[in-house]
């Protein structure tokens, strides 16, 4: 089994470790900048010290955060990390399907022929994602959401737990979609929409 660091010690980093586990990784411990995360562990996997510990080091590893500024932030500042990506066996995720560094496939996420996945993306838990898609960098699509075909998600944007893309659509760059929400028409940039269907309620500047 190839090794492995895990980057983060939060909830969505057990997500990340069963992950790696299912797909055979051997999980040699796990980083994170907080003090007061350090000697506890995750899963049993100890958290050895702060993200300096890539520094140098000949292993792999896999961002475990949801946050997708703070993914951005952290594969700035190391960019010699070779970062792996990681599928659970329990996804469907079609041979043609193009998957970028870094990126994690959870369980029961299906995704469908000709999508390309960014570096540094999420697809989370029983996640859809169908035909000739494009997720840019650092998107985050989040448990039970469901994308139709065409769907483009430019960098950074994040779709809330259990949200609905129709066909064709362009969510643009760190925008984010809330929880629930159906998106049927396209999105502008550095904003927060949310409902059914899903309008602009404010802007940000992420």
């Amino acid at each position: 089994m190839s090794k492995v660091l895990v980057v983060g010690a939060g909830g969505h980093a057990k997500v990340v470790i069963a992950t790696l586990r299912a797909a055979g990784w051997d999980v040699i411990g796990v980083l994170d900048d907080r003090p007061e995360s350090w000697g506890n562990s995750v899963l049993g996997y100890p958290v050895h010290g702060g993200l300096d510990g890539l520094k140098g080091t000949r292993h792999r590893a896999v961002l475990a955060i949801g946050n997708n500024a703070v993914r951005r932030d952290i594969a700035a500042r190391f960019p010699n990390t070779e970062w792996t990506s990681a599928i659970h066996p329990a996804a469907t995720v079609h041979e043609s399907v193009q998957v970028g560094p870094g990126t994690v496939i959870f369980a029961g996420a299906v995704i469908q022929p000709d999508t390309v996945l960014g570096s540094q993306v999420i697809v989370n838990t029983g996640a859809t994602v169908d035909h000739d898609c494009v997720l840019e960098d650092y998107v985050h699509v989040a448990p039970g959401t469901q994308l139709a075909g065409g769907v483009q998600l430019e960098e950074g944007a994040f779709l809330g737990i259990g949200s609905v893309v129709t066909p064709g659509i362009r969510v643009e760059k760190w925008t984010t979609v809330g929880a629930g929400s159906v998106v049927i028409r396209s999105l502008p940039a550095h904003c927060v929409a949310v409902g059914v269907p899903a309008r602009v309620r404010e802007e940000t500047k992420s």
